[in-house]
């Protein structure tokens, strides 16, 4: 007699397998992308309130996969930002196989499992939301089941979390606390940074030009979002963008 427990205890195990596995890198992805767009899904700013409220996770990111993106950051954040963990799930079901940034502020180990439950490919953890201690103990966390991490650093005392060897390095142009947003902070930190890191410039990001010389200054990944989510087709204007390219 077959004993149903048993076979339900296999395909429990084959679930967990299947949630840590490797997921599609992001690192790689920008490694060998030649515009090294990772072009976002958000809704909402605290700062300026709807960019796009209409915006449907189930056509936005597919378009943005379709149109050339490297890969893909989708907000999850719902009380300020508007989002939620299903659209990256509803991308998913869409037919999106490009890497999957988790973005939201991370501040505990339930949501580096709600990440990798939902899809996600990895994980952005922010320096000025963590201490030094907290950020490798959710870094590791993070790779045990699977995910990448892309630290997100905005001044030079922050700069001292590369030691924690994260997956990829990210530079904010906006400042958190008053949300003024500034891209010569890439180039300024970019230096600091270890020659070998893989180097990611986020936000403020609006002109091709711009992105040229990011990638002179060593940059490989160019987080884009409101840029594209305030123009009635996004995956047509990021098309436009890499044209530019």
């Amino acid at each position: 007699m077959k004993d149903i427990l048993q076979e339900i205890i296999v395909h429990k195990h084959e679930e967990l397998e299947a949630l840590c596995a490797k997921k599609t890198s992001l690192r790689e992805a920008l490694l060998q992308s030649d515009s090294g767009i990772i072009a976002e899904f958000k809704r909402r700013s605290p700062s300026k309130g709807w960019i796009k409220e209409e915006g449907r996770a189930d056509i936005i990111p597919l378009s943005y996969q379709q149109n050339g993106a490297a890969a893909l950051s989708i907000l999850t954040d719902e009380h300020y930002f508007g989002g939620h963990d299903d659209f990256i799930r509803m991308a998913r079901k869409s037919g999106v196989t490009l890497p999957i940034l988790y973005k939201n502020f991370v501040i505990d180990e339930a949501q580096l499992y709600a990440a990798a439950l939902c899809g996600a490919s990895a994980v952005l953890l922010i320096a000025a939301c963590l201490s030094k201690a907290e950020c490798k103990r959710l870094l590791d966390k993070a790779h045990s089941l699977g995910l990448e991490v892309l630290l997100e650093m905005h001044s030079e005392p922050e700069l001292e979390y590369v030691e924690l060897e994260p997956d990829l390095c990210g530079i904010n142009n906006r400042n958190l606390g008053s949300f003024v947003t500034d891209v010569e902070n890439s180039f300024r930190l970019a230096e600091l940074l270890p020659k070998d890191a893989v180097k990611v410039s986020e936000s403020g990001i609006s002109n091709p030009a711009t992105v040229k010389a990011l990638r002179q200054a060593g940059f490989r990944g160019f987080l884009i979002g409101e840029n594209f989510m305030k123009t009635a087709d996004p995956g047509t204007s990021l098309h436009e963008f890499i044209n530019q390219l």
